[in-house]
């Protein structure tokens, strides 16, 4: 199985590898989100450390039942050959309608199917007002027209 744009990548390709990653992760469809990576994908994800498809459904199913309203801005920090480093944000409130915006890193590394081999991500969480929310399209994908995390300032 091959996932396009494939490594090695240019400026070009690289930002849209963070793009169609952003978009399937604001799908909130956990099976479509794994299908991304290795079948033996290893992930660190704040102090999980998770390994494969089915563990990566597992965590994303669980995330996203108590992470709600998600909305997620990704964008391209760097990369070399099939390696990336991508900064992030997202959005959303908790069961109780407190909002948060959480802030990361992520280090990505893709095999030469352009498959997520290795994923690890540094993530804090800002509480924050509903007043204070700048991520507010609709749901799913990001808008063109949204501005990203440099626009924002964040």
């Amino acid at each position: 199985m091959s996932r396009p744009p494939l490594p090695p990548f240019d400026a070009q390709t690289a930002a849209l590898k963070v793009r169609l990653a952003e978009d399937a992760w604001n799908s909130q469809n956990p099976a479509q989100v794994a299908q991304a990576y290795t079948p033996d994908s290893q992930w660190r994800n704040r102090t999980e450390f998770i390994r494969g498809r089915d563990e990566i459904i597992s965590f994303l199913t669980r995330k996203w039942s108590t992470e709600h309203d998600y909305r997620l801005i990704k964008e391209l920090w760097g990369f070399r050959h099939n390696r990336m480093a991508v900064r992030f944000a997202y959005e959303w409130r908790d069961g109780a309608g407190a909002w948060f915006r959480s802030y990361g890193n992520e280090l990505w590394e893709f095999d030469a199917d352009g498959l997520m081999q290795r994923r690890f991500a540094s993530i804090n969480d800002l509480p924050i007002t509903v007043q204070d929310r700048l991520f507010d399209w609709p749901g799913g994908r990001r808008p063109d027209d949204h501005p990203g995390l440099s626009d924002l300032g964040l």
